[in-house]
């Protein structure tokens, strides 16, 4: 077990990446997190075989969310570089989903987190990786 000047040891060693603009980032994707999980786990565990791409996808934008999450959290080099490439992955999904919902509609009998890029969160999920991306870069 760690003694505690190591454990505050190690937590100084880390480039925090939850101060200034990043505490904002921190919250936003919180609250993605919080909506993706709680929509796809509805729409699985109660209605999965209508629209089972749809809901599947909804969970990869929860997990995508979740680890961007964490790595905004726990700092340091490589979590920058893990959250920088998680933010890419993650625009890259919002960008094909949103395109393939908007010129094949009828592929989606319902709507995903990502769908028509994020239109039904506000577009935050086709902004947020570009900021989130911005701001890791300049980190």
């Amino acid at each position: 077990m760690p003694d505690a000047d190591t454990t505050t040891a190690t937590a100084a060693g880390r480039k925090r990446l939850v101060s200034g603009p990043g505490l904002l980032l921190v919250w936003l994707y919180g609250v993605m997190v919080v909506g993706a999980v709680s929509r796809s786990a509805f729409q699985i565990s109660t209605e999965f075989g209508r629209a089972p791409l749809a809901y599947s996808l909804s969970a990869v934008a929860a997990l995508a969310y979740a680890f961007i999450t964490y790595s905004l959290v726990r700092g340091g080099e490589r979590a920058r570089r893990a959250a920088l490439f998680c933010c890419g992955a993650e625009l890259a999904g919002v960008l094909a989903v949103g395109t393939w919902t908007v010129l094949r509609p009828e592929s989606f009998p319902d709507t995903t987190v990502w769908s028509q890029f994020g239109m039904g969160y506000l577009f935050i999920p086709v902004i947020l990786p570009i900021t989130g991306m911005l701001w890791l870069r300049k980190r």
